[in-house]
């Protein structure tokens, strides 16, 4: 199988790259390679070649997709971000870079699409209320948070509530600028899907980390800050009471989870989208993960900060039964095995200014 993969000199990309390549699969990225994304050097990859461009330049794109078998979109701006400045630099990559890519898979007839989704469109992950059952809460008050009240409240009584797992049929409820665009990435690939009857899967990914993590910039996720701070000696900050729960999963089984999405896309009905939490299925606190990460880097211990960020949400793990279940993927590295390895493994170096 020909693979496009875009982003593919990226964290995640890369590391689908090779994976791809070891099964006998060939590998062609599409990549910018800015400095603000891939540091110094770039994470280049063996095999297929690499076409240096951006995924919004509709002419590389289409010379990307000349006898590919299948596309697996990779290229984002991820993270939360600065602040709501960001918002058309977030759009701009994720979502318009997304219209491109589809209306070229159109044209070119690649009918096989796997998406790098995230958890982040779901907002507050599940919750049950001892009175009132499963709930949705809202968005969290900053006045709350600023007291220290951090738990979500049931909508109907106020009584804090027991988080869950979230599955697939959840309701979706982005709660920033970044899930906002993600779940408008899923939007287009099942408009795409419908209107020319391809096949696309969207992988919500939990919370990835591993080797090759980016450091030192507010575009990454939680357990690149704590690796960042630790190599400057420095400890991680936590934010809130690191009672926030999150499902940590490893790149390499990101990786082996695209390769058999791509295996089973071109099997799935025309027309259709799947989505599919992709998560170890292990929830942590974020506390538990700083601590983990600390201990086995021998750096100091974790600080519990109090801080908050508005955007952020309290609880969300995945139940990834169905991924499991469906197309047979089933993570391979443990927590504390996986946070040993990442807290000795090197990460990438970034300039300072955002890119996708």
């Amino acid at each position: 199988m020909r693979v496009l993969v875009t982003g593919g000199a990226g964290f995640i990309g890369s590391e689908i790259v090779r994976t791809l390549t070891s099964a006998g699969h060939e590998a062609v990225v599409l990549d910018a390679l800015l400095p603000s994304a891939h540091g110094s050097a770039a994470d280049l990859p063996d095999g297929g070649g690499i076409i240096v461009a951006d995924v919004r330049d509709r002419e590389a794109v289409d010379r990307a997709l000349h006898g590919i078998d299948a596309v697996c979109h990779q290229a984002a701006m991820v993270g939360l971000g600065k602040d709501f400045a960001d918002a058309p630099l977030y759009v701009g990559c994720n979502d318009l870079g997304t219209a491109v890519l589809l209306a070229a898979a159109a044209a070119a007839g690649v009918r096989n699409l796997v998406l790098a989704g995230s958890m982040v469109v779901y907002g507050e992950g599940r919750y049950e209320c001892p009175r009132h059952g499963p709930v949705r809460p809202g968005p969290r008050a900053e006045a709350d948070l600023a007291a220290g009240r951090f738990e979500p409240l049931c909508p109907s009584c106020g009584t804090e509530l027991t988080p869950g797992l979230v599955g697939e049929d959840a309701p979706v409820d982005p709660r920033n600028v970044y899930a906002t665009t993600k779940l408008a990435q899923e939007h287009l690939a099942s408009s795409w899907a419908r209107a020319t009857g391809g096949r696309a899967v969207s992988l919500r990914y939990h919370n990835v980390y591993g080797p090759g993590m980016p450091r030192d910039t507010p575009y990454a996720g939680v357990a690149s800050f704590f690796r960042s701070s630790l190599a400057r000696g420095e400890s991680p900050q936590v934010f809130e009471d690191g009672a926030q729960r999150r499902d940590f999963v490893h790149v390499r089984d990101v990786a082996a989870a695209n390769a058999v999405a791509l295996e089973a896309v071109a099997g799935l009905r025309a027309g259709s989208f799947a989505a599919y939490n992709t998560g170890s299925g292990e929830p942590h606190t974020i506390g538990e993960m700083a601590s983990a990460l600390a201990a086995a880097h021998g750096g100091p211990a974790p600080q519990i900060t109090g801080e908050y960020r508005l955007g952020d949400v309290r609880h969300v793990t995945a139940d990834s039964r169905r991924l499991r279940e469906e197309l047979g993927w089933k993570p391979a590295m443990g927590f504390a095995e996986g946070m040993a390895e990442f807290a000795a493994a090197p990460q990438r170096d970034m300039a300072a200014s955002p890119a996708p």
